[in-house]
């Protein structure tokens, strides 16, 4: 399947719905479990989510679009919410992600970018050279990986009470 800007806007409009319909509401336990060791939550994926709109996908979008590969995209802190989401609650993360990522889709849409602006290129401070449709496919295929991640880290909560079925339920045993 081909980048397509309004079918990436789709997906990633739904995300905060689709988190607020998984963790809203939950006991503890199931939103601060993670998979392991050096593992996230779904309160650490969405504080993430959280820090990226506040720090990534506009921003960069917006060097991109003014310098092109002159200015590299500032380095990107991915453990920032570890800090940046102590002592709120996970009502409190879904409200702020939610205002964030509705801002950063108008921005998006405001930017009226064409075909052309899709392929402009760009510079990642570690993989160099990139394109704008390549920026904001990450975006979206990001906020899917994480979804799955937070699906995972779940599931394995009852990991140990499956008994046999564990067999049958490959989200069990997968970990990135």
């Amino acid at each position: 399947m081909n980048f397509d800007l309004e079918e990436g806007m789709a997906v990633l409009a739904r995300t905060p719905s689709v988190l607020r319909a998984l963790i809203e509401g939950l006991p503890r336990g199931w939103v601060e479990g993670d998979e392991g060791p050096e593992t996230w939550s779904a309160f650490d994926v969405l504080g993430h989510l959280i820090h990226g709109e506040r720090t990534d996908w506009i921003s960069r979008t917006r060097i991109l679009l003014e310098h092109g590969t002159e200015k590299p995209f500032e380095p990107f802190d991915r453990f920032a919410q570890l800090e940046s989401s102590k002592g709120k609650s996970i009502g409190e993360l879904l409200e702020e992600f939610a205002g964030l990522r509705e801002r950063n889709l108008q921005t998006l849409r405001e930017m009226n970018l064409s075909a052309e602006d899709l392929d402009k290129e760009g510079m990642h401070p570690e993989l160099g050279v990139v394109t704008l449709r390549e920026l904001l496919a990450t975006w979206v295929t990001h906020d899917l990986g994480h979804l799955a991640q937070i699906a995972r880290a779940m599931a394995k909560q009852y990991g140990n009470e499956v008994g046999p079925w564990a067999a049958h339920l490959p989200v069990l045993a997968e970990r990135r």
